[in-house]
């Protein structure tokens, strides 16, 4: 059942933050910032954990990340920009602009280089600066990196390269005659209204930043890195700076459907246009212009993603639902990834099965037993038994049917479930539901369980 967006919207941002936060609880990541926007607009915007666990400091929606990767969107967004103008075409010779490059490299085209395709390498032969063991290159060290060779030839496969972005930062430069940072701040990030993003760090004095931290695996705990070192001439293509409610608005404006933005239709087109397809990669996904575009259960979807030290963040941008949805993670084994992909999961459940109805009203909330917490979560007229721990939460979950006030069959469930077998709701005083049964077990809520479990069981451990 389709619903318009202002029926199944609000409900689905109402679960997202539940469900996050249960991911929170069991994964026992640092930090994770989310936002949502609908038609350019800012619908959700969430924090959990902290930014940084040696100090204890709370995460909070205005703390900003290192968006790494995210950066080659805003940098491709500048050369668009400039085209727009006039000043270039993707079709040019890098080596118009930028002189002193290997002769392999002068002849590849902007064009080439913004869609990973020109052949560079992609970090150069020392790129300890990822491991935090050096600065990241001077504008002289990149430069003397480019005198050398390309990997391979120009145009042969999708080849990613963070010189090759590093480049076309140079390019802008020696095209404006001003420095990357300051022309794209001025023309690409105040033009689109963003106000918690820069090109590079460190952020401005009262900006609170969000550390990156290392993996749990680590010998003792998590380590806390600085997360406050810039990237100098790298800053094209992995120095930027952000809140997930600034990455939101500017990839939602980089829809060809966005009602404004700081590019022209045409070049949101081209930016977006799958050019290449990732022939390698675990799930079908392509390059356009600075951008990533993919699929996740029918839903088509262009973004970006982000690695640096110690935070892992991701992107994605649905135009057909005129959805942007942003995760930011402070940890080197952050789960980005996963819980975007769950996000999305959520979102396209509630516009496909619809909001509630009235009858589904107490069908809610979370509700635990000694195997784990079971969220009810109703859409359209069924209620979904939810799994909060699964990535996608609603993925051939058991459903209920409304058949009476306070009673339901299990009218959808696998062949191991108790489909067919009736559900009730259990009240206490005032009316209020104190347990659900369900089939023949009887689950409660968390702060009950814990008393209950302590009583037969004594005091937790571990």
């Amino acid at each position: 059942m389709a619903t318009s967006a202002n029926d199944w919207l609000a409900p689905a941002l109402a679960y997202l933050p539940q469900w996050l936060g249960y991911q929170m609880r069991i994964t026992e990541q640092p930090g994770c910032a989310i936002a949502v926007a609908h038609r350019g607009r800012i619908v959700l915007e969430a924090a959990f954990g902290h930014a940084d666990l040696g100090s204890g400091e709370k995460l909070t929606p205005r703390h900003r990340f290192r968006v790494a990767s995210h950066s080659k969107s805003f940098t491709a967004a500048a050369i668009m920009k400039l085209r727009e103008q006039g000043r270039l075409k993707l079709d040019d010779n890098v080596g118009q602009y930028v002189d002193g490059l290997h002769p392999e490299i002068a002849t590849a085209t902007i064009g080439q280089v913004l869609s990973h395709t020109a052949g560079i390498f992609r970090d150069g032969p020392d790129c300890d600066y990822w491991a935090g063991r050096a600065p990241f290159a001077s504008e002289a060290r990149l430069r003397a990196e480019l005198t050398e060779p390309p990997a391979i030839a120009a145009n042969t496969r999708l080849k990613y390269s963070n010189h090759g972005f590093g480049l076309a930062g140079l390019v802008i430069a020696a095209i404006t005659g001003e420095s990357y940072a300051s022309w794209v701040r001025r023309e690409i990030v105040g033009a689109a209204g963003l106000t918690e993003t820069t090109a590079d760090a460190p952020s401005p004095p009262r900006a609170r930043l969000a550390r990156g931290h290392s993996g749990k695996i680590m010998p003792g705990g998590r380590v806390v890195f600085p997360s406050d070192q810039p990237t100098h001439a790298l800053d094209a293509a992995t120095g930027f700076v952000s809140t997930a409610t600034d990455i939101a608005r500017f990839f939602a404006q980089l829809s060809p459907n966005a009602r404004s933005s700081v590019l022209s239709k045409a070049s949101r087109r081209e930016m977006t246009r799958p050019q290449w397809r990732d022939a390698w990669s675990a799930v079908e996904r392509s390059y356009g212009l600075g951008i990533i575009g993919a699929s996740l259960d029918g839903w088509q979807w262009f973004g970006h993603s982000g690695g640096f030290q110690g935070t892992i963040t991701r992107t994605a941008m649905v135009p057909a639902q005129d959805l942007c949805v942003s995760v930011l993670t402070n940890a080197a084994d952050g789960m980005a990834h996963a819980w975007l992909d769950g996000a999305l999961h959520i979102l396209k459940t509630f516009q496909s099965r619809g909001a509630p109805s009235a009858r589904t009203a107490d069908w809610s909330g979370r509700w635990w037993s000694s195997w784990g917490a079971t969220d009810l979560v109703a859409v359209g007229d069924k209620v979904l038994l939810a799994l909060p721990g699964m990535i996608d939460p609603f993925l051939k979950v058991p459903e209920l049917e409304i058949t009476g006030p306070d009673e339901a069959r299990i009218a959808v469930a696998g062949a191991f479930a108790s489909y067919g077998e009736p559900a009730r709701l259990i009240r206490g005083k005032g009316g209020k539901v104190r347990q659900v049964r369900i089939a023949g077990s009887v689950v409660v809520t968390e702060a009950a369980l814990a008393r209950e479990l302590t009583r037969r069981h004594g005091a937790p451990v571990g």
